[in-house]
């Protein structure tokens, strides 16, 4: 399987994400990730090759929506990923393409 663009991981599986950074991100952007979230313990999200902030709305939405979220460049996103599967602490990622 290959995937190339922004990722979307979650327990469902690994989908393509169509944000291309993270202003482009919508409500519906993030939707699977809200009714998913009873199935992992953190999101990441990983804002392509510089960390940025997310825009507000995407914070007030995850947060509303009950999701931990934490952003970072896609890199970090991915190696913090590995680590808290590798401790057993479920995560989700939204990693924009590099």
């Amino acid at each position: 399987m290959t995937h190339s663009g922004s990722l979307l991981i979650l327990p469902s599986g690994i989908h393509g994400w169509r944000p291309a950074a993270v202003t482009d991100i919508t409500s519906d952007d993030l939707a699977p990730i809200i009714a998913e979230k009873s199935q992992f313990t953190f999101l990441l999200i990983g804002t392509g090759r510089a960390m940025s902030l997310l825009p507000q709305f995407v914070v007030h939405y995850l947060k509303d929506g009950g999701v931990a979220v934490e952003a970072m460049d896609t890199g970090a996103g991915v190696r913090t990923y590995n680590i808290l599967l590798a401790e057993d602490r479920p995560p989700a990622a939204a990693l924009i393409a590099v």
